[in-house]
């Protein structure tokens, strides 16, 4: 069996002398000790050494009052301790530097003229610098927690906003579901207590359908083939009820049988054709379904001939409910508002229901 390691970031001694943070302080030393080299009368080695022995230290003093002590008066601010310290130990770690690179000489080097006046002059040149690589350090760090900061607060509001959208997208489904549950079964009521002979084999086709439908409820995403399929069995139940005043046809083009869509979409606008178009007629109507693609975008048209709309200034949650309004807001939150869904009035009478939506396939 592999095993899976995680590295976590460095802590500790590591994390203080890490290279992001010698960076900037070795090439400063480089640069000072090119500067410096024209007077410079012992050899460039040990200037480079003991300047970037003074940048070691200093950066690890900064690292130490980062995080030493843990607790702090409230009258001293972190930061201002950690510059503070990287300017006091700028003389004594020159000194240290020094020491260093004159043992075995026969004069101390704080008894040589010369080298005390190095001594000074890089003691002096720390004292300038230090402290203003230091406030630019606590800045870029600052600046690099502000953005991370910021960043997190983004994904946690894009996860909030997906959980929202999720959210809503589920209660959409929850309506959608006994509205249209109660109506069919209504249906089957009303051939029931008429005595319809057709009552039983309506009721078998209504289960069958259910069979199919009720689980593809809670699904994410169907195929536009079996929306076909549902919308199909619907239409089958509605013509056995009223079979003089509903005709229906289907046309569907092969390349959009694997599209997805959000599920009880088609059912949604068939539904709502039937429920507000051909019902209130007294002579009935045709309703027809067509789906095509071009440009990879989805058309879907839902032409029925029934009553119409009820007058030129119906809107499209006012004139056919509730049905056709959770239908548009589903499309836009499942396609992020790159769907389309509109009523165009048809003459003499009917309505054409008209839905565009991207070509997507299934997920996985």
């Amino acid at each position: 069996m592999p095993v899976t390691t995680t590295t976590s970031p460095p802590q500790g001694l590591p994390r203080i002398l890490s290279w992001p943070r010698l960076t900037a302080p070795y090439i400063t030393c480089l640069v000072l000790s090119i500067i410096w080299l024209p007077n410079w009368h012992a050899s460039w080695a040990v200037l480079i050494f003991r300047l970037l022995m003074i940048a070691t230290v200093l950066v690890l003093v900064f690292g130490l009052f980062e995080r030493w002590p843990k607790r702090l008066p409230n009258w001293l601010a972190r930061w201002l301790l950690q510059v503070a310290g990287v300017a006091v130990a700028v003389p004594f770690v020159a000194a240290l530097a020094y020491t260093l690179t004159t043992l075995g000489d026969t004069v101390h080097w704080a008894q040589d003229k010369e080298r005390m006046a190095g001594y000074f002059g890089m003691s002096m040149l720390g004292l300038l610098i230090a402290p203003w690589m230091a406030m630019s350090a606590l800045y870029r760090q600052i600046s690099g927690q502000a953005q991370r900061q910021a960043l997190a607060f983004d994904l946690e509001r894009s996860e909030f906003e997906r959980k929202e959208a999720d959210a809503r997208l589920r209660l959409l489904h929850a309506q959608v579901e006994p509205h249209f549950l109660f109506n069919t079964l209504a249906n089957v009521r009303e051939l029931v207590d008429s005595g319809s002979p057709q009552a039983s084999v309506v009721l078998d086709h209504l289960i069958a359908y259910l069979r199919a439908a009720v689980p593809r409820l809670h699904s994410p995403a169907a195929t536009l083939a079996q929306e076909l399929d549902l919308v199909r069995a619907y239409l089958e139940v509605m013509h056995m009820r009223m079979p003089d005043r509903l005709q229906f046809a289907i046309h569907a083009a092969d390349v959009a049988l694997p599209v997805a869509c959000p599920p009880m979409t088609l059912l949604a606008l068939v539904e709502n054709a039937v429920r507000h178009g051909i019902d209130p007629s007294e002579e009935g109507g045709r309703i027809e379904v067509r789906v095509c693609v071009r440009d990879r975008r989805c058309r879907v048209e839902v032409i029925d001939t029934g009553v119409g709309l009820r007058s030129a200034g119906d809107e499209l949650g006012a004139s056919l409910g509730t049905g056709l309004t959770n239908l548009r807001e589903r499309m836009q939150l499942a396609f992020g508002g790159d769907a389309h869904l509109n009523l165009v009035p048809l003459e003499p009478h009917g309505v054409s229901a008209e839905l565009d939506f991207p070509v997507q396939p299934v997920p996985a």
